[in-house]
């Protein structure tokens, strides 16, 4: 009996006789030659079959297969740099082919065009597809790339809960629900758990779905995404930059020398990933305020949809052009630092000699891709969080136990979220996030 192979290791098995369970992905054929296109979960191959060299009942049962049947397919790995799928370069010689089930209805998803609405609606059909399956498996990658760096680099994993009974960043974006009589809300964020877990164990992340009620339909947003947070203890502004463009430059190098195949798939542009290397640009928000502005009396257009960039007051948060602009001025992330204090959230560190500023830091992704990262170094100031929380009508006994931080040992910490989806999209050069996740929920969609 011939040994089960996976297509991602063909090059292993050249010359041998394997088996390969998967389901065929496409077909076509020149009478006594078909050429079946045949997938697995770990990549594409393709399957010649012979006529003259298989008995009648297997060349019959290869002619009637249909597009996503389930097979089981035997035969010889041989070497052809011509041969198409991935990994590529091998193709098999088909000796046996058992069909597990033939689908007699047709398949919804066909080569043709389909219209986002359709393909939504059957994204438990669409994954299937090469351009979804490249993407998941970049994102795949990218989630083993997060925890291998921060395991290696000293930090614990701690997880955050779901159901919390307060905002982590502001209260008009929360999902709520009924705890036994008592509201709760879906977690914004595990950030605050982990500034407790960091007086315990020093530097922890916690890795898991958080949830923006977010009345947005923009091509960067999405009701539930997948967010990772590292917090440590002893840790300021810079010191925290510094390990985002370490932590972020090692995830892209990962998938870089992982899943170049994939991203080829994409047609994604490999070269401008090549240049993501420590450092990364920092500029101040100020100096940002000034090249947007100076770009809006320019009249300078920004993709995706070649709008003019618009003007900024200082104090104004960065919109999405605004981020694009900054970011396409240089080739690799750059770093926004010292956000006005009132634009961001009530935990950020003011910085002592201008409190109108805090010491807060977005990454920002090139090529429009806007920002994945968010951080900073959080305030220790007992007087200035409580009259934060007073100021943003937050209720004060639901953060009791984060102030009892300020009161027992506090000390200068810092940390930051990476956006997993906004990552997936900006490495595989996506228009839209709803293809980093493979059930994304979206405003007004949550089937299937």
């Amino acid at each position: 009996m011939a040994e089960r192979a996976f297509i991602e290791h063909l090059a292993d098995y050249a010359g041998k006789e394997v088996t390969i369970q998967g389901w065929l992905y496409a077909k076509t054929g020149k009478g006594k030659l078909q050429f079946l296109q045949v997938r697995d979960g770990t990549g594409i191959m393709q399957c010649v079959i012979f006529k003259k060299e298989v008995t009648p009942e297997v060349f019959g049962a290869a002619l009637r297969l249909t597009q996503e049947s389930s097979l089981i397919v035997t035969g010889t790995i041989r070497a052809d740099e011509r041969a198409p799928g991935i990994p590529g370069g091998y193709e098999m010689g088909i000796r046996d082919l058992e069909v597990v089930q033939l689908v007699t209805d047709e398949y919804p998803i066909t080569p043709k065009e389909h219209g986002i609405d359709f393909l939504m609606q059957n994204r438990h059909l669409w994954i299937r597809s090469a351009r979804q399956w490249a993407t998941l498996r970049v994102r795949a990658t990218i989630i083993k790339a997060i925890r291998d760096w921060l395991d290696g680099h000293g930090f614990i994993l701690m997880d955050a809960p779901i159901l919390t009974p307060a905002a982590c960043e502001g209260t008009t974006t929360l999902f709520e629900t009924d705890y036994h009589g008592t509201p709760a809300y879906l977690s914004q964020s595990g950030q605050l758990y982990n500034e407790a877990n960091i007086m315990a164990f020093g530097r922890v992340y916690c890795f898991g779905p958080t949830f923006r009620a977010e009345k947005s339909k923009t091509r960067r947003h999405i009701q539930e995404f997948w967010m990772v947070e590292p917090e440590a203890a002893y840790m300021d502004l810079w010191q925290n930059m510094e390990i985002q463009e370490q932590f972020v430059s090692s995830i892209v190098q990962t998938v870089l020398r992982e899943r170049r195949k994939e991203l080829e798939l994409l047609d994604r542009d490999l070269s401008r990933l090549e240049k993501v290397e420590p450092p990364f640009p920092r500029i101040h928000y100020d100096e940002a305020v000034e090249m947007i502005n100076k770009a809006a009396a320019e009249g300078v257009h920004v993709p995706p949809n070649d709008e003019l960039v618009p003007a900024i007051t200082w104090g104004e948060d960065l919109g999405a052009p605004h981020e694009t602009h900054v970011a396409a001025q240089f080739d690799r992330p750059v770093f926004v630092h010292h956000y006005p204090t009132a634009v961001k959230a009530f935990y950020m560190a003011q910085e002592p000699e201008r409190p109108e500023t805090c010491r807060s830091s977005d990454l920002l992704a090139p090529e429009g891709f806007g920002e994945i990262i968010g951080g900073g170094e959080r305030s220790g100031d007992l007087a200035f969080l409580e009259a934060q929380i007073d100021r943003q009508g937050l209720p004060r006994e639901a953060y009791e136990w984060y102030l009892d931080l300020r009161r027992y040992g506090s000390v200068p910490h810092a940390g930051f979220g990476l956006g997993l989806e906004r990552t997936v999209m900006w490495l595989c050069g996506l228009s839209h996030i709803r293809e980093t996740i493979p059930y994304p929920r979206l405003l007004g969609r949550i089937y299937p």
